[in-house]
């Protein structure tokens, strides 16, 4: 049987709904780089935990409290570095959708230093409300 890798350990002790109890996971300094030019309102870099939080609470506000993260895969790349697919479900302006992002992450002694949040913009995959979890009125609308 092969043994997993010490960053995956490290990983599935993770879990964005409650950062505050991850906190020991996280370099001082960690550094989330996100880009995502359609929504230029999110984009930037966000410091330490709390930057972290931050941007989830941001991303709560622009989504309506939609945003939900299904993980695809995990790969390890050394020690250093760990690269997640995952898909990510919101809605935007009242547009359900779905959409792939990969995740880098950089590991630096036994902790996350620092992340880079790609979306794949240009692939968005437009949802039924339905589909994306979102009630629909009685009416149908």
């Amino acid at each position: 049987m092969t043994e997993e890798h010490p960053n995956i350990s490290l990983f599935k002790q993770l879990d964005l709904r409650n950062l505050g109890e991850a906190s020991d996971l996280f370099a001082e300094d960690f550094v989330w780089h996100y880009f995502n030019s359609h929504l230029p309102d999110l984009e930037g870099d966000y410091v330490g935990l709390g930057g972290l939080q931050a941007f989830f609470e941001k991303l709560g506000g622009v989504t309506g409290g939609t945003f939900e993260v299904e993980p695809i895969s995990i790969t390890p790349y050394g020690d250093e570095l760990v690269v997640t697919h995952v898909r990510n479900r919101l809605v935007v302006g009242g547009a359900p959708i779905e959409i792939d992002a990969v995740v880098v992450w950089r590991i630096v002694g036994g902790h996350i230093a620092e992340a880079w949040d790609i979306p794949a913009v240009h692939t968005g995959r437009p949802q039924t409300r339905t589909e994306a979890g979102v009630e629909q009125p009685e009416d149908g609308g």
